[in-house]
């Protein structure tokens, strides 16, 4: 077994990226303080080619030295918005006949495995602060919350790792 050299990866360029078809998929950011998870969520967003990314409240928005240290590039391939109020943006998208879910513990939440997704159905998924959560009136307004299944002795994920698993298993459901 050998490691690949990127030049053997075969990957698109930023022009490719753009001109891809994306997965129906939108993330939302809700006042996600660190500069680091805000990069990596771009580059997770560029490898499952999700549609677009709002960055609501104070979560900064590039160009940022920060967000590039993990973004990677990311920040020039995936279309991105700021956005000042989330649960704003949440109804909007509504709107659009797009459905919301906020990747949160609540009450009757659906754990993640058990979530299906409609065919041909645009979805968007808001993430949350790192310690407050999403906010209480996004969760109120969503369609949907979802919840991360946790065994260990924590109470929440990193928001990028949150990121990462919910992305990939909603491209799963969404691609095959």
């Amino acid at each position: 077994m050998r490691k690949l050299k990127n030049r053997e990866l075969n990957r698109i360029d930023v022009e490719g990226f753009k001109k891809a078809d994306k997965i129906p998929l939108i993330v939302i950011l809700d006042n996600i303080r660190s500069l680091n998870n805000i990069g990596s969520v771009f580059r997770t967003s560029d490898a499952f080619v999700i549609e677009k990314i709002y960055l609501c409240g104070i979560t900064a928005t590039p160009p940022n030295k920060e967000i590039h240290k993990t973004a990677l590039g990311a920040t020039e391939s995936v279309d991105w918005e700021y956005v000042e109020e989330t649960v704003e943006l949440v109804k909007k998208l509504q709107r659009e006949n797009v459905k919301v879910v906020s990747i949160e513990q609540a009450d009757n939440a659906t754990m993640l495995q058990d979530f299906e997704v409609e065919k041909k159905q645009k979805y968007a998924v808001v993430f949350g602060n790192e310690v407050k959560g999403v906010q209480q009136e996004v969760v109120s307004t969503s369609d949907y919350c979802i919840e991360i299944p946790q065994y260990g002795t924590k109470h929440s994920l990193n928001i990028s790792v949150s990121c990462g698993v919910v992305i990939w298993d909603l491209f799963k459901k969404m691609r095959f």
